[in-house]
């Protein structure tokens, strides 16, 4: 798994102003946009902006970019507009089936060849519910991509939306009177956590879009590192603190973490340990070492 991302900032590609914010942010990773938050007449311009971006600005954090999805059409040009920058990474949207992860690998892998980059350097971050289509085909992401080691060795996360399945779905809402959400968008998200875990990638919780509802967010970002999500979306640089503090494990949920690390590497050969009157087990190792790694 590649380096776990606590936050992951939406800039518009085509706001200079917005994208000098958020480069100044503590946002692990920034995802300049092509898709949603930028006017299809603008597109021109954003892409040149976000090439500029990525050739000129300091990697603080790494840049990826959003790029229109498979079916759009837009796709091959947002690829050679952006390409040249180098981004550490691609966010693909709408993604309906791991069919075309491994059609988007083999362009991927041409371009990297015509530029002189070692191919499948460019990673990939698949946002995998946003039509009804991808929701159902998410069970079979593991098999086909296992089948196909290029394009998922590409993959370094699965994250998912509401916005767009919402709209294709023709649904009125999404919450409950409660405030929860209603069953098929539990089903969307639970079925992103589950095949990121098959793949053995990372979990990205989606937006929380009410930016100014700090408490509201820091619910929903410590909800999702209990479900075993490892990071989230942001629309909004205030939401950052937030989602950093919701994903950072405590130090004494570290040292725990350590306590049992070392248990079982004292005892190599043990399945059932003992540790300060409690019993734990090799679920209890593998939940240790996947906290350590969530601290980096």
């Amino acid at each position: 798994m590649s380096a776990l991302l606590r936050s992951l900032l939406f800039v518009p590609g085509d706001s200079e102003r917005k994208q000098t914010k958020a480069l100044a942010s503590s946002a692990d990773a920034l995802i300049l946009d092509l898709e949603d938050s930028v006017a299809e007449a603008q597109l021109p311009q954003a892409r040149a902006r976000v090439r500029e971006v990525l050739v000129q600005a300091p990697r603080r954090q790494p840049l990826w970019v959003r790029v229109h999805s498979f079916s759009s059409g837009l796709l091959l040009e947002d690829l050679v507009a952006v390409f040249a920058g180098a981004p550490d990474g691609l966010v693909l949207p709408k993604v309906s089936s791991p069919a075309e992860i491994v059609q988007i690998d083999r362009e991927l892998a041409a371009l990297e060849t015509q530029e002189g980059r070692t191919v499948g350097t460019t990673k990939l971050i698949v946002i995998a519910t946003e039509t009804p289509q991808a929701v159902l085909s998410l069970p079979i992401f593991a098999p086909v991509l296992t089948a196909e080691p290029s394009a998922a060795a590409r993959v370094s996360a699965l994250t998912w939306g509401s916005e767009d399945l919402s709209a294709a779905l023709g649904a009125s809402g999404k919450f409950d009177a409660a405030g929860a959400l209603t069953f098929t968008f539990q089903l969307a998200r639970s079925h992103c956590l589950l095949a990121a875990s098959a793949l053995g990638v990372q979990a990205i919780d989606g937006v929380y879009v009410n930016f100014r509802e700090t408490e509201g967010l820091r619910r929903e970002a410590s909800e999702a590192r209990r479900d075993g999500f490892t990071g989230k979306l942001a629309i909004h640089p205030d939401q950052i603190d937030s989602i950093n503090t919701a994903f950072t494990p405590t130090e004494s949920e570290l040292a725990r973490a350590r306590r049992i690390v070392a248990a079982f590497a004292a005892s190599p050969g043990a399945g059932v340990l003992n540790l300060e009157g409690e019993m734990i087990d090799r679920p209890h190792l593998l939940q240790a070492r996947r906290l350590l790694d969530l601290a980096g």
